[in-house]
């Protein structure tokens, strides 16, 4: 009796259905805020993820300004910037970023825990921030992460 070989079924991404998350940022840790959203931006909390393919959902996070970190990383934590030109280089305080544009240092630290291929640019797309409580996708949400 000949045994057939096991199949590997890939479901199609066009029959993804979008869902809506929303995490409230207020007094968490940097790092750890941009675990979870780079988890569920890359689809991994579901039974139906592939590296190949997009099954994240779409992540609004509020509250960016009133984010944590710990230590001196206020002071010491830099970014750095190579614009290209002789004498280029620029380097920003996560200090003076957070004063600046507290949405773009979450968005940085989600960026650096997202593997580095095509996909990052789509999924990162799938990122909303917004520094204070108020956001316009009240109607989208469905489910609540804290």
């Amino acid at each position: 009796m000949k045994t057939k070989p096991n199949k590997t079924t890939f479901l199609n991404i066009e029959d993804k259905k979008e869902e809506w998350y929303l995490i409230n940022a207020k007094d968490q840790t940097l790092g750890k805020v941009a675990e979870k959203i780079a988890i569920l931006l890359m689809g991994k909390n579901k039974a139906e993820f592939t590296t190949n393919q997009n099954w994240g959902g779409k992540v609004v996070v509020t509250n960016a300004e009133k984010i944590k970190v710990t230590g001196k990383k206020m002071k010491d934590k830099t970014y750095i910037h190579y614009t290209g030109f002789p004498q280029g280089l620029r380097m920003e305080s996560l200090e003076s970023l957070m004063s600046r544009k507290p949405a773009e240092a979450l968005r940085k630290a989600v960026s650096g825990m997202l593997p580095k291929n095509k996909l990052r640019k789509q999924r990162l797309a799938n990122l909303y921030i917004y520094a204070g409580e108020e956001h316009p996708h009240e109607a989208q949400l469905g489910k609540q992460n804290d």
